[in-house]
Parts: C-alpha cells; sequence; structure tokens
C-alpha cells in the first residue's frame, strides 16, 4: 500500500497531491511540469513537504503533524533515474553490489544472483559502464536499485533517451521484476504506451494536483481526460488471455468477455494473462456485420456515449462485454451512418494495428 496526502511549495509550484494505491505498479502520468517527479523525491525523502503523510505499506516515511520525516537512507527507497548514473571506474558487478554493501544481513532479502539473472545481466559483470549499450546500463541501474534491498522502487522515465527497441527490452525486464520480485514499484511516465502497459493503478497529474487515480484500464479510457492523457493517444485496454497460437500465419489469439482478439505473434504460452491496448484510431464502425473483408477483429457491442466536441472528429465510446472501446471517427460518419446512445455496432481493429508497444503480459 501507498499512501501520499502532501502539500509543498517548490518555488513559484505548489504541489498538492492526495492518493492512496495497492497494486504492484502504480504509474504517475502526466505532462512534463505535472509533479511528477517532484511526487517521488517527496517519497524518496530528497524534498520535505509542508505538510501531509507519506505512508510504504506499515512504515511512516513522513508525517508533518507527528515530527517524523526520515532521512533517505533510513527509508530504504530504490531510485532509478532517467539516467543511468552509474559509476563509471567500477564494473558493472561492483556498481551492483555498491548499495547492497550498506545494508545490514538482516535487511537483505534480494539475493544478487537472482537479478543478475532476471535482468540478463551475467555477461556484462566484468564491462565498465562506457562499454555498454543504453539499455544495458538502464538494466543495471535498475539492478543496483534493488540491490540496495529498497522497500519500494521509484523509477522515473527510466525510457525517456532510449530508442522504441530498447525501451521494450527494458519494459519486458520490468515486467519480470514485477512478477518475480513483489516490490512495490511507483512508475513516472508521460509516455501512454508505457503507462497503460506496466501500471495497475494510474494516478494522474495535472499542475501539481491529482486529477484522477484508478484503475489504469477505466482512467486512461475516460473522454474528460483527453486535455491531458493526449486525443491522439486515447483507447482502451483489454485484459485478455492467450488461448491459441496460428503458427502457419504468425498470428496469436486473444481472449476477452466480449469476444476474441487476433494480435501478431506473441511469445506467450496458452493461458498466460496479456494486455492489449487498441488505440481509436486504430478502430473504425460498421452498422452490420461486414464479410469478405481483410479486418481479422470484429467485435460487437453498444454504443455507450458520443463525444459532442465541434469540430471533424468525434470519439465514440461502445462497451464490448465489460470493456470499454472507443472509436475516433467523423462527424460526417456519425451522421451518415445514424449513430446513437444505444445502438448495436461492430468495432473493426486491424490485426497489424498491434504493436510492441501495444502488447505486453499482465
Amino acid at each position: 500500500m501507498i499512501d501520499v496526502d502532501i502539500e509543498q511549495q517548490l518555488g513559484a509550484f505548489q504541489l498538492a497531491v492526495k492518493f492512496e494505491a495497492e497494486a504492484p505498479i502504480v504509474g504517475l502520468f502526466g505532462r512534463s511540469g505535472a509533479g511528477k517527479t517532484s511526487v517521488i523525491n517527496a517519497i524518496a525523502g530528497i524534498t520535505k513537504p509542508l505538510r501531509g503523510i507519506i505512508r510504504v505499506n506499515d512504515l511512516l516515511l513522513f508525517d508533518a503533524a507527528r515530527g517524523i520525516n526520515l532521512p533517505p537512507e533510513k527509508r530504504r527507497v530504490g531510485y532509478v533515474f532517467q539516467d543511468p548514473l552509474l559509476f563509471p571506474h567500477l564494473d558493472v558487478e561492483s556498481n551492483l553490489l555498491y548499495g547492497r554493501r550498506r545494508r545490514i544481513t538482516a535487511e537483505c532479502f534480494i539475493e544478487p544472483t537472482r537479478v543478475i539473472e532476471l535482468l540478463g545481466l551475467g555477461a556484462l559483470l566484468r564491462r565498465k559502464p562506457q562499454a555498454l549499450s543504453g539499455g544495458e546500463k538502464q538494466r543495471v541501474a535498475i539492478g543496483r536499485a534493488l540491490l540496495a534491498q529498497p522497500r519500494i522502487l521509484l523509477m522515473d522515465e527510466p525510457l525517456a533517451a532510449l530508442d522504441v527497441p530498447r525501451k521494450t527490452e527494458i519494459l519486458d525486464y520490468i515486467e519480470r521484476l514485477r512478477d518475480e520480485l513483489h516490490i512495490p514499484i511507483v512508475y513516472v511516465s508521460h509516455s501512454v504506451p508505457e503507462i497503460t502497459r506496466l501500471a495497475d493503478t494510474v494516478v494522474v497529474l495535472s499542475d501539481g494536483k491529482c486529477l484522477a487515480v484508478g484503475d489504469v484500464d477505466v482512467v486512461m479510457g475516460r473522454l474528460d481526460l483527453k486535455p491531458v492523457t493526449g486525443r491522439y493517444e486515447a483507447g482502451a485496454l483489454l485484459d485478455t488471455r492467450v488461448t491459441a497460437h496460428d503458427a502457419e500465419h504468425q498470428l496469436t489469439m486473444l481472449a476477452f468477455d466480449g469476444g476474441e482478439l487476433v494480435v501478431p505473434y506473441l511469445d506467450a504460452p496458452v493461458g498466460e494473462r496479456v494486455r492489449a491496448r487498441i488505440r481509436a484510431r486504430d478502430v473504425s464502425l460498421a452498422v452490420h456485420r461486414p464479410t469478405e473483408i481483410s479486418i481479422l477483429n470484429i467485435l460487437p457491442g453498444h454504443v455507450k456515449s458520443i463525444d459532442v466536441e465541434t469540430g471533424p472528429i468525434v470519439d465514440v465510446q461502445l462497451t464490448v462485454g465489460s470493456a470499454t472501446l472507443t472509436a475516433r471517427i467523423t462527424r460526417r460518419s456519425v451522421q451518415q451512418l445514424g449513430i446513437h446512445t444505444g445502438q448495436e455496432l461492430y468495432a473493426l481493429v486491424k490485426a497489424v494495428s498491434f504493436d510492441q508497444r501495444s502488447v505486453g503480459y499482465a
């Protein structure tokens, strides 16, 4: 459990944030300057709020009313920055073990061999940082933070400096850490694909305040949050399970309570939970179930709401099973098809619209 209720004055910027979250990964989402880094700096003890409390599980890190303010070294917080900040004169193994040496034996519950295996660092132990790629450096930084035996892991835009292949690689490793180490993670990002892939609970920040807190699939699908989450990235998040693989055509079938999705091949066993994001701009609508078309995903649903903004673009939300899908279409299409609330429609989604950024292990 992470419980934050703080107020802080940082120059002209005022932070007033309150949220509770109990999830493996809590995402702090917002644009630059929203206050994301300020929140995790307060959790880490780098800065001191004017008032409020910060609690991680049963440990009170900060309570202004009671005069409690644990120093950073007593909080046992692992912090991964955008820049790996490795010690250039130390090899990978020495960088990894740097924080562990500062812990007493009773506090050491994460073994180096386990972290090295989880992060795939075995072949890098004797290298110096200058001989590593950007993705390798970030994996070492994550490993070093974990071997400091943290109660909580804070990650501040850890993928911002990486290219897409390296981002995908690190996302895979973070999912493994989530599933195997069970350490609460607060993940800061302004990237919708990262937040929707990793986070279970999301906290949306803007101008130092919380706009929304809740399940990532619900919050990130809210149309009223488009000014912050971004109209271009709006969409739905589905919790699915792998049901079959089509080896001949390199496709994977995913089931959820609203139907079945066909996506490019996933290296995941049948039965594995997978989180799939469907972007609003990738969804088309049909009044009747189409036949003889190339689109493989045809999902029946009912119109839940119609966005009535001015301009040529309209967002139509459909209920598909227990999920809510958003389709971004033109106002003319809405009029020509006579779309109205409660109407039965078919959502059409190309299989090729799913990529490594929109499908990941849940």
